[in-house]
C-alpha cells in the first residue's frame, strides 16, 4: 500500500491525525523504511493496531508471529534475500497453497514473485513488523555461527606478535585479509545489532582475549577468540576504522558506516586504547533508524516534561543535563533540538564526536589536535549570529565560562556534565570557577538522568518484595498498600534476561527562586537537594519508584541504578 493511502485510511478511521501523519512521512523520508513502522516508532500507533486495522481492511487474518514454530522445510521454500527485500516470512504449507505472514498485505510485487518462485498458491496473513523482523532473525541467520569460524580459524596458523616486537606491516595487514579473520569482525559486528547491543568491547589480557556487548546498558561476554588472533583481529577493526595499524602506543578514533538490508545504516563510532597486553577496542553502535526523538517517549514524567519543554523554549539562558557515560545525555539533548530545530533559529552545536546529523542543525565536530576545543568553537559560535548554542560537554573553565556569558546575553545554551545528581550539578560548576552570582543568574533547569532496564512484557510476574524492604528504598508508607512490584521471568523474547529495551530516570531541577537565593548565600549540595525536594523535584531513587509502580522496571534495577535519599 502506498504510504500516502495507507496514511489516507488511517486518518480516516481516526487512528492517527494529520499531524502525526506529516510528522511520520517526515521521519519515513529521513530514516527509510515503510509509514507504518515509522508510526509505530513515534508512538502513534501500536503494531498490533495497524496489523488489526489491515487485517480488517484487506479481509485477510491477522496473527502473532512469536506463538508460531515454523518448521524449517517451510523457511527453506523462500530464500533469505527475497524475505530481507519485501518483509515476509512463510508460516505453513497445506497442500498447494503456502501461507505467507506480512506486514504489508498489498504488495502485490511481492505475492507475484513468491508464486512464481515456489509454484505454491499464496495466502497471506498480516503480521506486525517487529515479529516479521525477529522472525526473519530467528529462522533466516544465514551469517556463519561463531563455532564455524571458530572452526576455520583452528585452520590457520598465526604467529603471535610479541608487543615488544617491531611489527611487520605486510604479515600483519596480509593477517587481516585472511578469510576467517574477516569473517568473524563482520560477525561480531552484526551479531551486536540482532542482539540490539550499544556497545561492543574487544579486549586483550595477558592469557585470553574476549568480546564482550553491553546490552540494555549491562555488559554480557558473547566469545573468546584465541589469543593468537589478537593482532589480526584488532588490526582489522582498525582497518574498516581508517585508523594507523602501524600505531600501537596512542589512543585512536575512527568510524565504521555498514550498510544493512532494508537500505538502512549503521554507524560504529571506535576508539582504540593500548592496555597492557594490547589494544582494547570499543565500538558505539549508533542506529539513526532507532533514535528516540519525541520528548514524551523518553520516559520523563509528566510535570518534570513540562518543566523541561518550558525552559528549552525560554529565549536565553542555560540547560544542563548531567549523568555518567551511557545515560542518555546525548539523546535528550538531541531531543530537545529537534523541538526546536525551526527555520526561524539558528543552531549551532559543537560535540565530540557528531553522532548523528540533523538537517537544518550547524554541526561541529572538535578536533583536540589542531586546537578546535569545545573553548575556541564556542568564540566562533558568538561570532555567527546564534539563536541556540549546544556544547557537546563543559570539561573545564574556559568552555564554563564561555557558555555562562552567553546564557546571559541572549542565547539559549544545552550542554552535559559529568555530575551524579542535578543539585551537585551547581557546586561542580563553582569548583571549577564559575561565581555563584552567574551560576544563579545564567542556568534555568538541570536535569540529572539514568537509563534503567525495561521488564519484558511478555514474561513479567509480580514479585514478593517484604514491606521493610520497601521502605528503606524509599517507598512511601502510605503508599505501600497495594503496591506491587514485577520481575522478569525469562523468556525467549528477552534472551532469558527478563528485560528488553531500557527506561529513562529523570531527575529535573528548575532553578526555582528560592534556590537561586541558596547559591548566592553560599548553600551546599544537600540543602539545595532538601529544598528542591521541597518545591516538587523528584529525586532519581524517587522516579525510580514511580516506574517500578507502573511495573515498568523491577526493584533490583531501581536499587542498581539509583542512591537511596538522605
Amino acid at each position: 500500500m502506498a504510504a500516502n493511502r495507507l496514511g489516507e485510511l488511517l486518518v480516516r478511521n481516526k487512528l492517527i491525525d494529520e499531524k502525526q501523519l506529516a510528522k511520520a512521512l517526515e521521519d519515513q523520508k529521513a530514516s527509510g523504511g515503510r509509514l507504518g513502522a515509522s508510526l509505530v516508532k513515534l508512538g502513534y500507533l501500536q503494531e498490533e493496531d495497524l496489523a488489526a486495522f489491515l487485517s480488517r481492511q484487506y479481509g485477510v487474518p491477522s496473527i502473532n508471529l512469536s506463538e508460531f514454530e515454523i518448521d524449517q522445510s517451510v523457511i527453506q521454500l523462500i530464500p533469505t534475500e527475497v524475505v530481507q527485500k519485501y518483509q515476509l516470512v512463510p508460516v505453513n504449507r497445506a497442500g498447494a497453497t503456502l501461507i505467507v505472514a506480512m506486514a504489508d498485505p498489498s504488495n502485490i510485487f511481492a505475492i507475484d514473485d513468491i508464486k512464481f518462485m515456489t509454484g505454491y498458491n499464496v495466502e497471506v496473513v498480516v503480521a506486525a513488523e517487529a515479529c516479521i523482523k525477529q522472525a526473519i532473525d530467528k529462522y533466516y541467520d544465514q551469517s556463519a555461527s561463531f563455532d564455524d569460524v571458530m572452526g576455520d580459524l583452528d585452520d590457520i596458523d598465526l604467529e603471535v606478535i610479541d608487543d615488544g616486537d617491531d611489527v611487520d606491516l605486510g604479515e600483519l595487514q596480509q593477517a587481516t585479509e585472511d578469510a576467517p579473520v574477516v569473517k568473524l569482525v563482520n560477525l561480531i559486528l552484526t551479531d551486536a545489532i540482532k542482539k540490539k547491543a550499544s556497545d561492543i568491547h574487544i579486549e586483550p589480557y595477558e592469557r585470553s582475549f574476549r568480546v564482550r556487548y553491553r546490552i540494555d546498558g549491562v555488559l554480557h561476554e558473547v566469545m573468546k577468540p584465541p589469543l593468537k588472533l589478537k593482532n589480526a583481529i584488532t588490526s582489522r577493526v582498525k582497518i574498516m576504522s581508517e585508523m594507523d595499524i602501524a600505531e600501537r602506543r596512542l589512543p585512536q578514533d575512527g568510524r565504521i558506516k555498514i550498510k544493512l538490508p532494508g537500505g538502512n545504516d549503521m554507524d560504529y563510532r571506535v576508539n582504540c586504547l593500548p592496555t597492557l597486553f594490547g589494544e582494547k577496542i570499543c565500538l558505539r553502535l549508533l542506529d539513526k533508524s532507532n533514535l528516540q526523538l519525541d520528548m514524551t517517549k523518553l520516559g520523563y514524567e509528566e510535570q518534570p516534561l513540562k518543566w523541561f519543554k518550558e525552559q528549552i523554549h525560554k529565549p536565553f539562558g542555560m540547560v544542563l543535563v548531567t549523568g555518567p557515560t551511557g545515560s542518555g545525555k546525548t539523546v535528550s539533548l538531541y531531543s530537545a533540538l529537534a523541538e526546536l530545530n525551526k527555520v526561524t533559529e539558528n543552531i549551532s552545536t559543537a560535540e565530540d564526536p557528531v553522532e548523528f546529523n540533523f538537517a537544518g542543525i550547524n554541526q561541529v565536530q572538535m578536533h583536540e589536535e589542531i586546537g578546535l576545543n569545545f573553548a575556541s568553537a564556542l568564540r566562533a559560535f558568538l561570532r555567527q549570529d546564534p539563536d541556540i548554542i549546544m556544547i557537546g560537554e563543559i570539561r573545564d573553565f574556559e568552555t564554563a565560562e564561555i557558555g555562562v556569558k552567553a546564557a546571559l546575553t541572549g542565547h539559549l545554551v544545552l550542554s552535559t556534565l559529568h555530575t551524579n545528581d542535578a543539585p551537585s550539578t551547581v557546586n561542580r560548576l563553582l569548583n571549577m570557577g564559575i561565581e555563584p552570582f552567574l551560576v544563579a543568574s545564567a542556568v534555568n533547569l538541570i536535569t540529572a538522568q539514568r537509563l534503567g532496564r525495561r521488564l519484558c512484557q511478555e514474561c513479567k510476574i509480580p514479585d514478593e518484595i517484604p514491606r521493610e524492604t520497601l521502605l528503606q528504598a524509599g517507598v512511601a508508607e502510605e503508599n505501600l498498600d497495594g503496591f506491587v512490584c514485577y520481575k522478569g521471568e525469562g523468556c525467549s523474547i528477552c534472551n532469558d534476561t527478563g528485560y528488553k529495551g531500557r527506561v529513562g530516570l529523570y531527575q529535573v531541577m528548575p532553578m526555582f527562586e528560592e534556590l537561586r537565593e541558596m547559591i548566592l548565600a553560599g548553600a551546599n549540595t544537600a540543602e539545595i537537594k532538601h529544598e528542591s525536594m521541597r518545591l516538587g523535584v523528584k529525586t532519581m531513587r524517587q522516579a525510580g519508584i514511580i516506574k517500578l509502580a507502573e511495573g515498568v522496571t523491577s526493584f533490583e534495577e531501581v536499587l542498581r541504578c539509583t542512591i537511596a535519599d538522605d
